[in-house]
């Protein structure tokens, strides 16, 4: 028996349990192209978004001090989109952590109503989350984002809505392939961040980054709170240009949410999300 027991404790036989856990992970990984997408992503979006904002304030020092709290609102905005997709994507996925989307569609409840729902629950979560940033903010750095006004508003409602459309495709993507592809909850909206000019203006970018930046709601968005930070001018022109932007994304989000979903259902998904 004391032979049997050390054969199974010895150093050899523990190497090959690691080995074969190791092995079980990397079979997962390699059959996961998520995955594979999130080890490689978040360095390269770290080293593209600091990298255009050494580039900016490189040639541009005294920029800081021109506008007080240019980058604290930034932040602050920034987080209302990030929170709002987050918001959406994580409230759908508790469901399916749960494995309560078969229990929920037993019910009357219609796809389009689950949509709505988790769009309401994002904009309560994002209040919360980012409200109470911002009124730390003002004890703590002695700056109020409130201080903007009605702009402030406008921003807010875009950016939200961005958020909301991202959600909504993140959300059904998941439904789609299950929750291997989780993780694009988490870095689906960074991919958006360094040609949104969060931290620096558009014209920082290249060229070509320029044409993509001028196809999200988000760039005229920072680039219209700049312009109420350093010119005290409300652009009307780039709010009306992120709202028509935003009716598209808002649109597309919902269609392929309910697209998703109608695969999902036909191919009986609902009741194995977690496979």
């Amino acid at each position: 028996m004391t032979g049997i027991a050390h054969a199974h404790t010895g150093f050899a036989p523990s190497l090959r349990r690691i080995y074969a856990l190791v092995l079980r992970h990397t079979y997962l990984l390699r059959s996961s192209g998520p995955r594979i997408l999130e080890l490689v992503y978040w360095p390269t979006v770290q080293m593209v978004l600091w990298g255009f904002i050494t580039m900016f304030l490189v040639n541009h020092s005294s920029w800081i001090a021109q506008a007080s709290g240019v980058l604290l609102s930034g932040v602050l905005l920034w987080d209302v989109l990030f929170r709002s997709q987050l918001g959406v994507s994580l409230v759908f996925m508790e469901e399916m952590w749960s494995r309560n989307l078969g229990h929920l569609f037993v019910s009357p409840l219609r796809p389009f109503e689950l949509g709505c729902a988790l769009l309401t629950m994002s904009l309560i979560r994002t209040l919360i989350g980012v409200g109470g940033a911002a009124l730390i903010a003002i004890p703590l750095f002695h700056y109020s984002i409130f201080s903007m006004g009605l702009p402030l508003l406008a921003f807010f409602i875009n950016l939200i809505i961005m958020g909301w459309s991202i959600g909504l495709l993140v959300s059904g993507f998941v439904l789609r392939y299950g929750l291997g592809a989780e993780s694009m909850a988490w870095i689906a909206i960074f991919a958006v961040q360094p040609v949104s000019g969060v931290y620096y203006p558009i014209d920082t970018l290249p060229v070509w980054l320029q044409y993509v930046a001028a196809a999200l709601p988000s760039s005229h968005v920072f680039e219209g709170m700049r312009a109420v930070l350093f010119d005290h001018v409300f652009r009307v022109d780039l709010l009306l240009h992120a709202a028509l932007l935003n009716v598209v994304y808002l649109t597309a989000g919902f269609a392929s949410f309910l697209a998703f979903f109608k695969i999902a259902r036909v191919r009986g998904q609902l009741l194995h999300v977690g496979e």
